[in-house]
């Protein structure tokens, strides 16, 4: 017997993702959807000197839409209760204000009231998105990127780690070779320290460049060095996708395996009684993969013979 589900409920039923069946929570989903493309195309639209006369008008659009993005995060707030039911209301809260989710909400309501410097954080709700359609619910791309960055998070700080102390040491030794010669671009290690994010990742601003015949000598091995470094963490990256990959590539043939195998008990004078592996495949179109006779698992070699008692396990190979 179903229970009535209180008011809270209903209301954390419809904001979160919603059912096929659930025609108000699919229709907030939509709502959500064209409230965040709308934010983000007055965002960009705005930059347009050629439509000045309708700031007011973008204006407008730009005030509705935060307002329905705090009235959803004031809801998300109100019902995070239901979302951690085994947390007390406080906890729940802080822990929602602390997800991942919570802080992408409030980075992009934030600008609005305090920030106005940082507006582009309102891409962020592109996020939710993602999360709103999802390609495959069991294995969509937003979950492999997350789920390969959380396996390798210890390999990837690590090589973040290394690169920051390089380019420290490239910060130091290009202020030590060219501050006699530029004192006013590379006046401290902080100015040496710019320069190596720029060699390192090769963005290249030219805006400080060694002119010292020692300092370029430094910046060409740094910016070798730099090539290296940075391409640590895009191979952890890679080999991690390739590991998602491989396991999720083994999971679907093993049940495909367990799918098509059979065990048979062999009897006497059945099809295979007498007969070796490899006549008994060829007959009943099957793949034998392994033999057990008296508890004992045998390798299936093509001149095997079968006996009764046998237990065959195989796999179907044909119609």
């Amino acid at each position: 017997m179903k229970t009535q589900k209180t008011t809270k409920e209903r209301i954390f039923d419809v904001i979160q993702i919603g059912s096929r069946e659930d025609l108000l929570s699919r229709f907030f989903d939509y709502f959500i959807v064209t409230v965040i493309f709308l934010n983000i195309a007055v965002l960009i639209l705005e930059t347009f000197p050629e439509l000045e006369g309708l700031l007011l008008f973008f204006r407008i659009i730009e005030v509705l839409t935060i307002i329905i993005f705090v009235a959803e995060y004031a809801l998300r707030i109100y019902t995070a209760d239901v979302l951690y039911p085994d947390l007390p209301k406080k906890q729940a809260i802080l822990r929602f204000i602390f997800s991942f989710e919570g802080i992408v909400d409030l980075l992009t309501i934030l600008p609005f009231f305090f920030l106005s410097g940082f507006s582009a954080f309102r891409i962020l709700r592109v996020a939710r998105i993602f999360h709103l359609f999802r390609i495959n619910a069991q294995y969509d791309s937003f979950h492999v990127i997350t789920s390969v960055l959380m396996e390798k998070k210890n390999a990837l700080l690590s090589s973040l780690f290394i690169i920051l102390i390089l380019m420290t040491a490239a910060s130091l030794c290009m202020y030590s070779a060219e501050h006699e010669a530029q004192p006013d671009i590379f006046r401290n290690a902080f100015s040496g320290f710019w320069w190596s994010v720029n060699a390192f990742f090769t963005v290249g601003y030219g805006d400080i460049f060694p002119v010292t015949a020692v300092g370029k000598f430094m910046a060409t091995l740094i910016t070798f060095l730099g090539v290296g470094a940075v391409a640590i963490p895009t191979g952890i990256i890679s080999a991690g996708f390739v590991e998602h990959y491989t396991r999720f590539q083994s999971s679907t043939d093993l049940k495909s395996v367990k799918k098509n195998t059979v065990s048979m008990l062999i009897e006497e004078g059945s099809l295979p009684d007498g007969r070796t592996v490899a006549e008994t495949e060829a007959l009943m179109k099957i793949a034998v993969t392994a033999l057990v006779r008296q508890g004992v698992v045998l390798t299936p070699a093509d001149s095997v013979k079968m006996r009764s008692g046998d237990v065959m396990i195989y796999l179907r190979t044909g119609d």
